[in-house]
């Protein structure tokens, strides 16, 4: 396992303790129905959007993002909460760029009908080549990350970015997505080098409570309140509570990072 952060220091500690008690938590009254309600626009919108959160409430940067989710991906990958798909399509073309084999099936998964017409949209067949498309198989569906239709084992990698603090049911989507996961087998990998590494790897990324100087701290603060308000942000977390979610679920913790105002994580779910 392998960590990189900063602490902030003790005075922001406190802080954004008291902060934390009164957003950690998600509320019982939201309900998926809730979240697709939330993104009733035009999905442009939610990428013009999305990106002001990712630089000011996240503070992190797509570049970041395609490296790091773009690392993890299986052949027959999972993409829960994928939204528009926009970041998605950055990530395969990133792979394509850095020469990492093509992906045979991708299935995205979002409750928010907008949102998925969007990502349905931009993975339409094309008629011209395209290489980042062209090689594999995409399928685009309405589901409840906390209820998904598929078999036990199914799906050789997960990815959730940007959305784990945006479900209702937190445990309860982490559950279902390390449920439809295969378990990594170390014996076979060793023995196998056809086997990938990435087999049973979850990836994501989690909100945490704002740190950092001003005013970014308080930007950041101020687009949370709002997103909770809107029903597009759930609660925001802290690096012990998802770590321990995480671990409570039986997940091989490989790799975590505080990375601007997130926990980026990768998890692996290890063979019985």
């Amino acid at each position: 396992m392998t960590e990189i952060e900063q602490d902030p220091p003790t005075a922001a500690k406190q802080s954004l303790s008291h902060l934390n008690n009164s957003l950690r938590e998600p509320s019982a009254s939201k309900c998926a129905e809730d979240i697709n309600k939330a993104y009733s626009s035009e999905p442009w919108w939610y990428d013009l959007r999305g990106f002001c959160i990712l630089t000011f409430a996240y503070r992190s940067t797509l570049w970041h993002q395609m490296r790091f989710f773009g690392s993890h991906m299986g052949p027959y990958h999972l993409e829960v909460a994928c939204g528009t798909g926009t970041l998605l399509q950055l990530i395969l073309k990133w792979r394509l760029q850095k020469g990492l084999p093509s992906l045979q099936h991708v299935v995205g998964i979002d409750y928010a009908e907008n949102m998925l017409e969007g990502a349905k949209y931009r993975f339409r067949p094309r008629t011209n080549s395209t290489p980042w498309l062209d090689d594999t198989k995409f399928e685009f569906l309405r589901v409840d990350a906390a209820h998904m239709p598929f078999p036990d084992a199914h799906f050789d990698s997960v990815n959730i970015a940007n959305s784990m603090h945006c479900l209702p049911d937190f445990e309860g989507s982490l559950k279902e997505m390390i449920r439809v996961l295969k378990p990594y087998n170390n014996h076979d990998h060793n023995v196998n080098n056809q086997t990938s590494t990435t087999v049973g790897t979850l990836t994501g990324n989690v909100l945490l409570v704002p740190t950092g100087i001003w005013p970014f701290k308080q930007i950041a603060e101020k687009i949370n309140k709002w997103g909770i308000q809107k029903g597009i942000l759930v609660a925001v977390y802290t690096k012990e509570f998802v770590l321990d979610k995480l671990r409570e679920q039986g997940l091989e913790i490989v790799h975590f990072e505080v990375h601007g105002n997130c926990l980026d994580f990768v998890a692996r779910k290890i063979s019985q």
